[in-house]
């Protein structure tokens, strides 16, 4: 009390919204909305109240397990997100705002699905939302979409606003997710998830399509394969292209990672792998993931070893054809050996990297708007090793002659191996 010079502890209630799914109790609700609770009160529609307990938590995926020591409670029915289609008609259940209005139910449609748009910002989370127009703001996190069955098809998770209410745009995560995550920590007490061991090097759009020689535009190049990894042992390689798991066609990195974290460690997929134009299948016993690998794009140790043995020697200057085509591509670029110590540590490039730094990118040329970027370094364009301007131009002038129309580069961005494929 102020009077015996004791301070009093201000407490801080929060209001969030879940979904009973089963009559022994367990509760499905966002793991943001119980984040460092230290007391949890399950208010339901009839009226009663209950203390919850945390089962336990996936921050990866935003997803907390609660149970209440009451059985026999009402419960929803989960459905299959994967048979979920767009424009179909679903309903958002929650108490938005405050709590006068819990329990409120807004109608809309699935927008989109499949969406990745980075909202865990210091998590790296596994998005793969459902995303709808039904109202949802703030309080209806952790509540349920349901579809015209009264299925639970997703866990409403968060909105995309800049006033900080609805606009229309709400995300949830699929319930197939959230399943998978909850019958984990019910069995496990923790989610355990599979992992491939492969860092993402690209997705393939249309240019890369053509600068690889596929038939269709989808699939993820490997960027980097972890060394005694499950991919590893089954044989994949840096610069394969996974165009499909399980026959199921991969269209982005998200989809792919998502799919693998989701298969229990010890089951064995079936990869649809290109290499050097021929497509072949690949069998891979996945692994348990310890930490995040399958999640990170960061490959495992830096430079790589291989990235070395130029074209050719030195010239005093660019030949002026090859020269122009750089430019034209709105490229400058510089020698390794022109960064101090200090350079090479920030770009985080390694003293055992090849290759052409890219100074500038002319940010109106079809290059930047296909993803190079100054500080990117240039090891190997269509396969063959660069470690200088004058090599790097005489090849994409060999390449252009040829008639090629896209070219694949590898480059290393902030240590990582990626690839982006551009059009002359």
């Amino acid at each position: 009390e102020p009077g015996n010079g004791q301070v009093r502890e201000r407490v801080r209630r929060g209001l969030g919204s879940g979904v009973i799914v089963s009559d022994q109790g367990v509760i499905l609700t966002n793991y943001h909305v119980i984040e460092d609770a230290t007391e949890i009160i399950i208010d339901t529609y009839d009226g009663n109240e209950y203390t919850a307990e945390v089962v336990g938590t996936d921050p990866m995926m935003d997803i907390a397990v609660l149970r209440v020591g009451v059985e026999g409670l009402p419960s929803i029915r989960l459905g299959d997100s994967d048979d979920a289609r767009v424009g179909e008609l679903v309903l958002a259940v929650g108490s938005p705002l405050d709590e006068s209005l819990a329990h409120s139910v807004s109608m809309g449609i699935i927008s989109a699905k499949g969406r990745s748009i980075g909202i865990y910002e210091n998590v790296a989370g596994y998005e793969n939302f459902i995303q709808t127009d039904a109202a949802i703001n703030p309080g209806n996190s952790g509540g349920a979409l349901v579809n015209m069955d009264g299925e639970l098809i997703g866990i409403n998770s968060a909105i995309a606003s800049r006033s900080g209410g609805n606009q229309g745009i709400g995300f949830a995560i699929p319930i197939n997710m959230a399943r998978q995550a909850m019958e984990s920590i019910l069995r496990e007490g923790r989610v355990v998830r599979g992992y491939l061991g492969i860092t993402w090097g690209g997705d393939v759009d249309q240019t890369m399509a053509r600068a690889l020689k596929l038939n269709q535009p989808n699939g993820i190049i490997i960027g980097s394969v972890q060394r005694g990894g499950p991919a590893d042992k089954a044989g994949l390689e840096s610069e394969d292209v996974i165009v499909a798991i399980d026959n199921e066609p991969i269209r982005e990195w998200a989809q792919l990672r998502t799919k693998i974290a989701s298969t229990p460690p010890g089951e064995t997929i079936q990869l649809q792998v290109v290499r050097d134009g021929r497509e072949r299948e690949v069998r891979v016993k996945l692994e348990a993931l310890d930490s995040n690998q399958v999640a990170s794009a960061t490959p495992d140790g830096g430079g790589s070893s291989d990235d070395t043995d130029g074209a050719g020697g030195r010239d005093a200057e660019l030949d002026a054809e090859a020269r122009s085509l750089v430019e034209d591509l709105g490229l400058s670029l510089t020698d390794l050996s022109d960064l101090t110590e200090e350079l090479r540590a920030r770009a985080r490039v390694g003293e055992d990297v090849e290759g052409v730094l890219v100074t500038s990118v002319t940010e109106t040329s079809k290059t930047y708007r296909q993803g190079l970027r100054p500080g990117d370094v240039i090891t190997q364009i269509q396969g063959e090793a660069v470690n200088s301007p004058e090599t790097a131009g005489r090849v994409l002038l060999s390449l252009n002659q040829r008639g090629e129309e896209a070219i694949l580069l590898r480059i290393q961005r902030q240590g990582q191996r990626l690839f982006i494929a551009i059009d002359f």
